[in-house]
């Protein structure tokens, strides 16, 4: 495996947790580079449902070496709630390392992220509210940012909560919002450094030196391709780097050392929140993959929208991110559908394109054009071997495989460890 990243090649929710925990089996590091807890990964062991939002999934192993590197935000009520969750259920979580570079969720980032989306109004984005575009906001700006290394010195941090305190309280008054109280917010985060300081460590050093030595070291992705706040259906982003350059700025890796980049798509498309969405269904069809799929938010609870495969958006998700290989995920749940359409263009004002347009209007603009593949109606839930599977189901992979120009190397067929089918 060496050194690995595994990312999403869509709009996220594509079980990227599943996919990272399968990889993980193998790996002795696993990196979380971007995002907060605005992303949600569910691992399924046995009858053991584990849903989470910020340690990286591959805690889940117990030989490896889980790291939050400096590109994430981090919410440490949240972290440390996680981290009780998952040790109150044998595991063990002080192998956790963090990045003292990663910067911190504070209660303003809430509130402000609550206020903007809620006078954007028609016009809303469909963020989490979790803080996360505020704080990223933060980390740009530079002087209002508050890092996770700062919770080790108490005396500066009171001193720095107080000064950006006032500074947030002035900007949440214009919209009606209760102040912070600065001594409160400091308190409740002291409290909470006597399990997060701990864990700091020199992470990038510690990356590196795994790589170097010869360790398989994996990286976890969160959200998706077309969330990418440079490269994805802007302004419906995320506020962090999503595609594989990311890994590169949120670990503090040099691109030379990463031998695998591994897409992560449905065998269909969902996406959560506003935004563009050409192949999008609203009919029993798109019903269906909800109801099957469980196509529901692991942070928001919030209902996806589904829809067929777009071949166009993964081609340009297996550009932008050199991807080696692509892991295909819940094949099943199109068991039952006598036709599966997929999108391999769309028409744009009466203009044919294989390529995702690169104006915004463009994009809204899109209808698809569709290759219609017969569907298979067996329960493929137990198929262990690709030969197995249906003969409309194995041909129906090789076609995205050819269209996308990228190997399908894994399928699964359910959301267990072992309902996975490497080719």
């Amino acid at each position: 495996m060496g050194a690995t990243i595994v990312l999403g090649a869509q709009w996220g929710d594509e079980g990227k947790g599943r996919v990272t925990d399968f990889f993980a089996e193998a790996a002795d590091v696993v990196v979380r580079y971007q995002g907060g807890n605005n992303a949600g990964h569910t691992i399924i062991i046995g009858d053991e449902h584990f849903a989470l939002s910020l340690i990286p999934s591959g805690v889940m192993n117990p030989s490896a070496v889980p790291i939050i590197a400096n590109g994430c935000v981090i919410d440490p009520a949240v972290l440390v709630a996680e981290m009780d969750m998952l040790g109150g259920r044998g595991v063990d979580v002080s192998r956790l390392r963090i990045s003292p570079d990663a910067h911190l969720i504070m209660p303003w980032h809430k509130a402000l992220d609550e206020a903007y989306e809620t006078r954007r109004g028609p016009g809303a984005i469909g963020t989490t509210k979790k803080g996360i575009g505020p704080a990223y906001q933060d980390k740009v700006i530079r002087s209002s940012a508050i890092r996770v290394q700062d919770l080790a010195d108490p005396v500066a941090f009171r001193e720095r909560v107080e000064r950006v305190a006032s500074e947030k309280n002035a900007i949440l008054s214009a919209f009606g919002a209760e102040p912070y109280d600065s001594t409160d917010v400091a308190e409740d985060y002291l409290a909470l450094a006597d399990r997060v300081v701990p864990l700091i460590a020199d992470t990038a050093l510690l990356i590196h030196d795994a790589i170097r030595s010869g360790k398989e070291v994996l990286f976890e992705g969160a959200q998706g391709t077309l969330l990418d706040v440079d490269h994805g259906t802007y302004p419906f982003v995320t506020s962090s780097n999503t595609t594989a350059g990311g890994a590169v700025t949120g670990s503090g890796i040099g691109p030379k050392l990463f031998d695998e980049i591994v897409g992560v798509s449905k065998a269909y498309t969902t996406r959560v929140g506003e935004g563009p969405f050409p192949t999008e269904l609203h009919d029993e069809a798109g019903a269906r993959m909800v109801r099957v799929g469980g196509e529901f938010g692991v942070v928001t609870g919030r209902q996806r929208r589904p829809g067929w495969l777009d071949v166009v958006a993964l081609r340009y998700a297996a550009r932008v991110n050199s991807l080696t290989s692509l892991f295909l995920t819940k094949l099943d749940v199109l068991s039952g559908f006598d036709e599966v359409p997929v999108a391999v263009a769309y028409d744009v004002r009466g203009t044919k394109t294989a390529h995702l347009p690169h104006l915004a209007a463009d994009l809204a603009a899109a209808t698809p054009v569709y290759e219609v593949m017969p569907g298979w109606q067996e329960d493929i839930s137990a198929v262990r071997d690709f030969a197995d599977l249906p003969a409309t189901a194995r041909a129906y992979i090789e076609f995205v495989e050819d269209a996308i120009g990228t190997p399908i190397r894994w399928v699964s067929v359910g959301p267990e460890r072992q309902q996975a089918i490497q080719r």
